[in-house]
């Protein structure tokens, strides 16, 4: 009988044993699931501009247009060359050197993340993709491609920083894109924002002109 107790008292202390071992297991794995879910912290004390950048998925992705009017140099092999910057395009519409004509022009950013996964964004040079006669043409094709948008995001915060007694505010919101953007905005507008979870902005769509689908979202201002 007594050996019964001992063996029951054995197999009591094993059970207690693993259950503590298990708990403390569990414990740890919350500890490092929570420090592994924590978001990097984009309220950093250094100033942001309009566009900046952070958790976007690295890639190619279109940055941004512009129309320009220029003059037909050279004609080779069916290409033009456009003055002044030498650039060379089909020549689409058969014009002829020395005509005036309009551009559109495409500018597309790198983008690859860092060890501390940030990106470093490098921007291409222009490249001509399309040739008009008139800039009305031109500008119908560049009101497609860039789209201005009103928009409610998610506000992840606002903050302040301090430095010589004097005060600076800024307000970090997520755009559909998931990129984040810092912005910074007068104490009023601070003061407006710290209970909300959403604001209203102003976005300016750019989109691929060889695949509508893929577009670059940027901050334009807030619309409230």
């Amino acid at each position: 009988m007594c050996g019964d107790w001992s063996e029951n008292a054995l197999k009591q202390g094993r059970f207690i044993g693993l259950a503590i071992g298990l708990i403390g297991i569990i414990v740890i794995i919350w500890i490092i699931s929570s420090a592994l879910d924590k978001k990097p912290s984009v309220l950093s004390q250094t100033s942001g501009n309009s566009s900046t950048i952070s958790n976007y998925a690295p890639g190619d992705v279109p940055w941004d247009y512009i129309v320009q009017q220029v003059k037909v140099g050279d004609l080779i092999d069916g290409d033009m060359v456009l003055l002044p910057n030498n650039d060379r395009m089909s020549n689409d519409q058969n014009f002829a050197t020395g005509d005036s004509i309009w551009v559109l022009s495409f500018m597309q950013a790198t983008m690859k993340a860092d060890s501390q996964g940030k990106n470093d964004v490098t921007l291409s040079q222009w490249k001509p993709i399309k040739s008009f006669k008139t800039k009305e043409e031109a500008d119908k094709d560049l009101v497609e491609l860039k789209v201005e948008i009103k928009t409610d995001v998610k506000l992840i915060g606002v903050y302040k920083t301090e430095l010589d007694s004097q005060f600076r505010y800024f307000a970090v919101v997520e755009l559909p894109t998931g990129q984040k953007v810092k912005q910074p905005i007068p104490e009023a507008r601070y003061t407006t924002f710290k209970d909300k979870k959403e604001v209203s902005v102003v976005l300016e769509e750019v989109h691929d002109y060889t695949d509508y689908d893929q577009s670059m979202a940027k901050f334009r201002g807030w619309a409230e």
